[in-house]
């Protein structure tokens, strides 16, 4: 069985354990992408409803759910407009390199914390901001800079909206967070200073985060 990617240098779930068991729970993949959470976690007992602004992957998604024989609720919504799903309903929100592509993401937040029951659990990833400071391992923008930047996800441009991590560590707690886990992982081929050339890029270029909903 496939494990949950948070992102395309990793990690994988079995190395961090955020998501932990989810059978016969309910839960949302937030920009689902091409299915590939939603089809794991369906595959681990979940009930998962998956949800995305790209209706392409969706189709490609239900095509993949459909090849797994597993059950999907697709849903086709804005990921920071959830007003489908009802308050106090879901168990845990997971989300890997999709949230960075919403302009608002204090929305975001909000609207995960209104579905989620008291003390579940949103798990995700995003590009690292700093790694979207660097061009062929040169700093072509500022840390501070918040214009949109263009990347390639999925074999297509993609528009990513950089936050630094204290704004997104702020929005969290504002939006009734608390946040429990922050990770910063090695990326995949990493090598030290004694293998690469000194001008190769040795950062970050994924944040993932577990954020607990706070209440009774």
């Amino acid at each position: 069985m496939a494990d949950l990617l948070y992102g395309p240098d990793g990690p994988a779930e079995r190395e961090v354990h955020l998501v932990g068991h989810v059978e016969g729970k309910r839960v949302l993949d937030l920009g689902c992408g091409d299915g590939s959470a939603a089809i794991t976690l369906a595959q681990q007992g979940a009930v998962v409803i998956a949800v995305d602004s790209n209706e392409a992957r969706l189709a490609q998604a239900r095509r993949r759910a459909e090849q797994a024989e597993v059950r999907v609720e697709f849903r086709a919504e804005d990921l920071a407009d959830l007003a489908f799903l009802r308050a106090d309903s879901v168990d845990v929100v997971f989300s890997a390199f999709a949230v960075d592509t919403v302009d608002d993401t204090a929305r975001v937040f909000r609207q995960v914390q209104r579905v989620l029951k008291p003390n579940a659990h949103f798990v995700f990833s995003h590009a690292h901001p700093f790694s979207l400071c660097l061009a062929e391992g040169r700093v072509t923008r500022s840390y501070l800079d918040t214009m949109p930047v263009t990347v390639t996800r999925w074999g297509e441009s993609v528009t990513v909206y950089p936050r630094s991590l204290s704004e997104t560590f702020t929005d969290l707690a504002r939006a009734g967070f608390r946040i429990e886990t922050l990770l910063e992982p090695t990326p995949a081929g990493y090598r030290p200073l004694t293998e690469r050339a000194p001008a190769e890029a040795a950062v970050p270029t994924t944040v993932v985060w577990r954020a607990r909903k706070e209440g009774t």
